[in-house]
């Protein structure tokens, strides 16, 4: 375990070095922060923090940088998450309440995170095997084809045409309407198929195909595995940061282009606290000289999907977990109240 005094000089170390993008010596360093110690005794904690592995020397007689390890430690127990200002929360809502549909509010969310942070933002759209029913509307197009129109709890929407087996009449199609969101409004999609496999039993012979098509429709919608999308922005930001990546900026936006490796990046949903990964423990190779927060949002307290920045290492930690986690809270009250 690091003694206190030398957690301090971790903590100005990764401080100063994120400020400056400069490596940071031990003159500096007493220079900058209350210490209360000697500059001699500061360069004998650094030699430990660097045999412990915890900073680095890049060039000879240059300061020192933090590694990896350091930035972990740092996460773990230096960092608090800085909360965001008054006039900065206000700005957050008012930029995202103006959003028209939930195509708007990832788009809004990823230029604000973006703008936020000045890093590249990562939006997850709300996963449909999480969400719940908020209701499923029945429009009749043509004698024998219908519209059906799934709407989520999160603002999710998804329109798909049903050609029916034989005409369906408006009476009909205002009971089945009817029929249907008193079974599955409100309820988990995982719970539907079981609420509504014997629904045609409740109508005319005649009318039993088109429900049982309509049905087959609203089932196929809910297991669709396109569903895992994403909404990217930013990437000009890591211009910003060229002598940040040691060799070249082409790995990083290569893997950025992977949407696979970006969902698993975020990863799962289901964790709605802030997760920081740091270099090497990104599993892929092109993003281990860049760090991850990400966080889940959604609504009724329960995450839908996953929201975060990919930056450099050299990252103000504490500023960008703020900046994320509030964002993502600001998204989840928008879907709740959708």
């Amino acid at each position: 375990m690091l003694s206190e005094r030398r957690l301090q000089v971790l903590r100005a170390i990764v401080q100063d070095y994120v400020g400056t993008e400069e490596p940071v010596g031990s003159k500096a360093l007493t220079e900058r922060h209350s210490l209360g110690v000697s500059p001699a005794t500061v360069r004998n904690d650094m030699a430990a923090l660097e045999d412990e592995g915890y900073i680095a020397q890049p060039h000879t007689s240059a300061g020192r940088i933090p590694t990896d390890k350091g930035y972990r430690l740092f996460v773990d127990k230096l960092a608090g998450v800085k909360p965001m200002t008054a006039p900065e929360r206000r700005a957050i809502q008012n930029f995202l309440e103006g959003a028209v549909d939930l195509d708007d509010v990832v788009a809004r969310t990823v230029r604000l995170l973006a703008q936020l942070t000045r890093q590249v933002a990562v939006v997850q759209y709300p996963s449909l095997t999480r969400s719940t029913v908020r209701h499923v509307e029945l429009l009749s197009l043509a004698p024998a084809r219908l519209m059906l129109v799934l709407i989520t709890d999160t603002g999710r929407v998804e329109q798909r045409v049903v050609d029916c087996v034989a005409p369906f009449g408006e009476a009909s199609l205002a009971d089945l309407r009817a029929r249907l969101n008193s079974r599955v409004a409100n309820r988990r999609f995982a719970d539907v198929p079981s609420l509504v496999e014997d629904l045609p039993e409740a109508f005319e012979h005649e009318d039993r195909g088109t429900v049982s098509m309509v049905l087959s429709t609203l089932l196929e919608t809910l297991v669709e595995e396109n569903e895992e999308r994403l909404m990217i922005g930013g990437t000009a930001n890591l211009t910003r940061f060229g002598h940040d990546f040691p060799l070249v900026i082409r790995p990083v936006l290569e893997a950025l282009e992977e949407q696979v490796v970006l969902l698993k990046l975020l990863g799962e949903a289901k964790d709605p606290g802030v997760t920081v990964r740091i270099g090497h423990e990104n599993a892929h190779e092109g993003l281990n000289s860049t760090s991850v927060v990400s966080v889940g949002y959604g609504s009724g307290g329960e995450a839908v999907a996953k929201l975060g920045v990919v930056g450099p290492t050299r990252m103000d930690y504490p500023g960008t977990m703020g900046a994320v986690r509030a964002v993502a809270r600001y998204v989840g009250q928008i879907l709740a109240e959708s």
